[in-house]
Order: C-alpha cells, then structure tokens, then sequence
C-alpha cells in the first residue's frame, strides 16, 4: 500500500520528482521530444495540461479509452516488490495499452501507413506480452 501512495505521490509531483532525467517523459508540462502537430490541441503542454473532452467523438474516445485503463493497469503492476517484476508487471498493461490504441486506429483511421503501423504494433506487443507473462511465471 505504502508503494502505491508514494507511486500516486511521484505522479502528482509531476517532473520535478523526477529530476533531470530526460528520458522519463514529462506527462505535465511541455513536451519538446514531440513534434510540434502533436501538441497542436494542447496549447503546447502535455497530456495532463490539456485533458482530452468527455464529450470528443468516438474514435478519439477509444483512444483515451486505452490510455486511461493502461495508466491505472501500470500503476497497480509497478507496486510489485521486486523491480524486476514491478517492471515487467507494468510493462504488459503498457503493451496492452499499445494494442488498444491501435485497435482504436483500425476501427476509426483511414490512413493505409497508419493502419498498417497499428497491425505491426498489435502482433509485436501481443508477441512480447506473451513473453513477459512466461517470464512472470518462472518467477513463483
């Protein structure tokens, strides 16, 4: 339990709790490692600046879909003991989320390159699940 405040506590801390590390991504402020059509509905900051509607239509709502259950998945699977399996635990609810959002792009995009992307993603990430789960189990 006390995992899971101090995780929920870094998050609402924002950047700052994180130090310097650039390679963490900064989900509150400006997000410079994106392009610039990435941010063009966020005022220039990051997701958590500028929350997508409840009301936005439905191809956008499925994509938040999947971001919001893997957000909530990782947090819960990071709280394991062991780093090692904190982060393989978070890992799958990110994949999982990968396929959900390219799931969303198949059922709403038109875009043959993009749809062709979310394909690829859903046979990797569903490849790499499955050995992430194999390797949770050798674990017990």
């Amino acid at each position: 339990m006390r995992m899971k405040i101090a995780a929920i506590a870094l998050l609402a801390m924002g950047s700052t709790a994180l130090g310097q590390d650039h390679s963490m991504h900064d989900m509150g402020g400006a997000a410079p490692d994106l392009p610039a059509i990435c941010l063009a509905n966020t005022g220039g900051h990051g997701a958590m600046a500028m929350p997508m509607p409840m009301d936005g239509d439905a191809a956008h709502q499925d994509l938040m879909d999947g971001m919001d259950a893997m957000n909530a998945d990782m947090m819960a699977g990071g709280t394991a003991a062991d780093i090692d399996v904190a982060f393989v635990c978070s890992m799958i609810p990110h994949h999982r989320g990968a396929i959900d959002m390219a799931k969303a792009e198949l059922a709403h995009g038109d875009d043959p390159w993009a749809r062709q992307l979310a394909e690829e993603i859903i046979a990797a990430q569903e490849k790499e699940i499955a050995g992430m789960l194999k390797w949770l189990e050798e674990q017990n």
